[in-house]
């Protein structure tokens, strides 16, 4: 009797993986939206193949990488060198940019099969929310064959992509952390004028300064480690510059025609994107191609025995801070995009997420008297758009392709791997169009008067 009762457990399993909709969760898991459950299925490709990335990269491993047959076939035409590279020397490299290759092909496919699904009720919906066996095995059969793609210029045409659709990226995560703002801010002044209470004024107050501080802090090492007295003039420009728009900024957000216009807007918004700003400008300085002007760059270069060694005894590696934070920020926004749910109609807007009948409705939520599933709350309309969800992973995986490679790519002249000024420019111009998506979040009820922004 218990056999029979594994073999149909085993087959029910098999089911849900196989058919046509997310199936029973665990026991201990209340019902959830099968839309929710599917953004985070998609979301988990997303970080498995985040995670072999990392550990390909690992020294240890990337050591190995070349005894796997087809690796270094072909002489040093690695990574589009023309023999000038060393193919041991950059596998992990290699590694990345060809999973990342398979991920962002993976998501690009979907993003094309779900163009204009409107309801569950379309056939392609039931591919979107189920078949997950056989969505693994589509990803596997990619990533098999990204490391089959000849090397030649692949590696420097990839990287353009990458670094575009970083960028693309970075303004999403900008988008979120706005939002994210804006509803902080929102939820504890309410709280605090429903409560009569002086103690979430004082939370607001004390988290805006501790931002504030970090980002002063911050500013002054930047200084400090990435300017010299008599040297370094794109350093300073760029840093100065970041600093002003941050301070011009918050006063912005403080103005009394915005704030009549946005009674919830104030220095908490700006202080968070002050902040994001202040990062950007850090991981923009640490991809700049000066070792005078830039001392992570001899860390990555000349570093410690932990890192792996090209063919001429000089040394790369990835987990640098600033890659550090930025894998962790990665996370986050991923995984918030998965079960995000904005109360802001223009976020919404911007973000191609819709408020269906359902969602508004809240859906069945117990529909077989209290087995716990994955129910349909999209019967009448999707709650987010099928398409920008895909394209949004999309630019997720070449956007963690950039941040797992420092933004790298090899030098066609030496055997090491190089920061381009290309990486610096990209970072930083993110960070001004970031900057003015959240002054038009502020000025726009202004500017707009008859337009619903809220």
């Amino acid at each position: 009797m218990g056999a029979c009762l594994g073999i149909c457990s085993v087959l029910s399993c098999v089911s849900c993986l196989c058919g046509s909709a997310p199936c029973l969760l665990c026991g201990c898991c209340p019902s959830t939206k099968n839309s929710t459950i599917t953004r985070l299925s998609f979301t988990l490709f997303l970080f498995l193949g985040t995670l072999v990335s990392i550990i390909m990269i690992i020294p240890g491993v990337e050591a190995e990488l070349h005894k796997l047959p087809g690796f270094c076939e072909g002489g040093n035409l690695l990574l589009g060198a023309q023999g000038k590279v060393n193919c041991k020397s950059f596998l992990g490299h290699k590694s990345v940019y060809r999973m990342c290759f398979a991920t962002a092909a993976f998501f690009f496919l979907f993003a094309l099969m779900m163009i204009c699904v409107r309801s569950s009720k379309d056939p392609r919906a039931s591919i979107q929310n189920g078949f997950w066996f056989f969505k693994f095995l589509i990803l596997i059969g990619i990533t098999v064959g990204a490391f089959y793609i000849p090397d030649g210029s692949f590696t420097s045409v990839w990287f353009y992509f990458g670094v575009v659709g970083a960028f693309f990226f970075i303004l999403i995560q900008l988008i979120l952390l706005i939002d994210f703002a804006h509803s902080w801010s929102q939820i504890w002044l309410r709280n605090a004028d429903e409560g009569n209470s002086k103690s979430w004024y004082a939370a607001l107050l004390i988290f805006t300064f501790l931002f504030y501080a970090v980002s002063i802090a911050a500013v002054v090492l930047l200084y400090v480690y990435y300017t010299k007295p008599d040297s370094c003039t794109v350093n300073k420009a760029l840093i100065s510059l970041n600093l002003i728009f941050c301070v011009v900024v918050s006063v912005v957000s403080i103005l009394p025609k915005v704030q009549n216009a946005q009674p919830h807007s104030g220095l908490l918004q700006a202080s968070i994107i002050t902040l994001y700003t202040i990062f950007i400008t850090w991981s923009a300085m640490a991809n700049v191609p000066d070792k005078y002007c830039n001392p992570t760059l001899l860390i990555r270069t000349e570093g410690n025995g932990t890192s792996s060694v090209p063919a001429n005894g000089q040394l790369t590696q990835w987990w640098d801070a600033p890659s550090i934070v930025g894998l962790v920020i990665f996370i986050l926004c991923t995984f918030f995009i998965s079960i995000r749910s904005s109360d802001h109609a223009q976020v919404n807007k911007m973000m191609l997420t819709e408020e269906s009948p359902a969602m508004l409705g809240g859906g069945n939520t117990d529909p077989e008297g209290g087995v716990h599933r994955a129910y349909d709350n999209e019967e009448d309309g999707v709650t987010y758009n099928y398409t920008f969800f895909h394209i949004c992973l999309f630019l997720a995986s070449l956007y963690i392709m950039m941040t797992l490679t420092n933004w790298y790519r090899p030098e066609e002249n030496h055997q090491v791997l190089t920061s381009p000024w290309t990486a610096v420019w990209v970072k930083i111009s993110s960070s001004w169009v970031g900057l003015l998506l959240y002054v038009w979040t502020l000025v726009a009820p202004i500017v707009l008067p008859d337009r619903d922004f809220s």
